[in-house]
């Protein structure tokens, strides 16, 4: 099994209700899991995040108001970005940022990117994308 060098692990408030927005919605599978501090390693293509429920002494600096993880989003790349639009609208999830074309400038070229962004139940920012290619710069 590969894992990431890098693997955000979420502190989450309600364990079931995120594993299930996570696997059923998302489409996520669980790699690991375990009951007490309950917590799942969760893998979609590449992408890999963990979660786990808040406990004492949990990886918390602070209080945990929702929304969590202000100031981040995670960027998850996907081959379509629509059978997870299709699920998260089955179940009437409503999106933070519409899906939208977006080109960025890295360096020789713009690469572009299909993006939406959705909230998880504590508030946490997932950002999927889509890669659309490079095009030069006008």
């Amino acid at each position: 099994m590969d894992w990431n060098p890098l693997v955000p692990e979420l502190t989450v408030l309600d364990f079931p209700e995120s594993l299930q927005f996570y696997t059923d919605l998302l489409g996520f599978r669980v790699r690991h899991r375990r009951d007490a501090p309950a917590f799942a390693y969760l893998e979609l293509g590449g992408a890999q995040l963990m979660i786990e429920a808040g406990h004492p002494g949990g990886w918390a600096a602070g209080p945990l108001d929702r929304p969590l993880g202000r100031g981040v989003n995670l960027q998850v790349e996907v081959a379509d970005l629509g059978p997870v639009l299709a699920r998260l609208a089955a179940a009437g999830h409503l999106l933070f940022r519409a899906p939208a074309e977006s080109w960025y400038d890295t360096g020789d070229a713009l690469s572009g990117q299909r993006e939406f962004v959705v909230q998880d139940p504590d508030g946490y920012l997932l950002r999927f994308c889509q890669h659309l290619g490079d095009r030069p710069k006008p």
